[in-house]
């Protein structure tokens, strides 16, 4: 199985007709994902050819979904407009909206994120590269062809991580990696993600990866204790940062002890993580805990 996402998930893009929109949905949909529209108002009626496929371009969510039977929006949308589109595919109900856009406001986001709450809509991201369950379905900007599908899940708050355990751990294989993104607010946790693998009857192990700053993965931790039966490995960027910098993604910061890589590494492994101090070391782990 996989989480969230899966061969019979029907994928719509906003922003399609947008640079990045149309370069990464060319991509997806050679990666297997059923692309079955875009959005745009200004070009709604019209279609966009891609290789091997010409996807139709609606004038707005909820007329995607009842035209096309989508379930997922993957949202390329600017930061200017991105509130305005996520909140669109929320109050269609669609069931998953993955935003891509970086650099959206944390206000918007906040407000995005609030008008979620109690919805049918989950949200990944902002500023994250999605998710992928290779094999079966891609949606966001994660390389299709640097893993296969296999038994470890994957969360991460770093994009480039995701990819770089991806392909660390190739020859295992994933049920799904999900890119969670670094701001300060975002849809989906590592919690949330966590729970879902521990369900995953094929999800056999758990990779997770966070960096530097708040306290997430201190309360993934305390939730691994409590909930995760499934072995889980981690690793944490930032050991090296200065005190009191910001480092990389906007939630990346640290005050005084809270939020360092030491203190979260002391935390997973009071929980019976075992942390690498580099991606390859935490890949290593894992392999010795699945036993390849």
């Amino acid at each position: 199985m996989s989480i969230f996402l899966n061969e019979n998930s029907k994928v719509i893009v906003q922003g399609m007709t947008g640079s990045e929109g149309s370069k990464h949905t060319q991509r997806m949909l050679a990666s297997g994902t059923a692309i079955v529209g875009g959005v745009n108002p200004r070009k709604a009626g019209t279609s966009v050819d891609f290789e091997g496929a010409s996807v139709p371009v609606f004038g707005g969510v909820a007329e995607a979904m009842k035209e096309t039977g989508a379930d997922v929006s993957v949202i390329f949308v600017p930061p200017p407009f991105a509130k305005a589109a996520v909140i669109e595919a929320i109050d269609a109900q669609i069931g998953l909206a993955v935003v891509i856009t970086e650099g959206i406001p944390v206000h918007d986001s906040t407000a995005f994120w609030a008008h979620a709450q109690g919805s049918s809509t989950r949200i990944i991201g902002p500023n994250c590269p999605g998710l992928i369950s290779p094999g079966r379905s891609n949606a966001g900007i994660i390389p299709a062809n640097i893993t296969q599908q296999g038994k470890i899940g994957l969360v991460s708050k770093s994009g480039t991580l995701t990819y770089q355990m991806m392909y660390e751990l190739r020859d295992i294989g994933f049920s799904t990696a999900i890119g969670i993104g670094g701001d300060p607010v975002i849809g989906t946790t590592h919690i949330d993600a966590l729970q879902a693998f521990q369900d995953d009857p094929e999800t056999e192990a758990i990779v997770m990866i966070g960096e530097i700053g708040g306290d997430a993965e201190e309360r993934a931790a305390d939730f691994i204790k409590a909930n995760v039966t499934k072995p889980v490995v981690g690793y944490v960027a930032g050991f090296t940062a200065p005190e009191g910098k910001t480092m990389g993604h906007a939630g990346a910061i640290v005050s005084g002890s809270a939020g360092t890589a030491q203190a979260k590494k002391e935390a997973l492994e009071a929980a019976g993580v075992g942390v690498g101090k580099t991606p390859s070391e935490t890949a290593r782990l894992m392999r010795e805990l699945v036993g390849a």
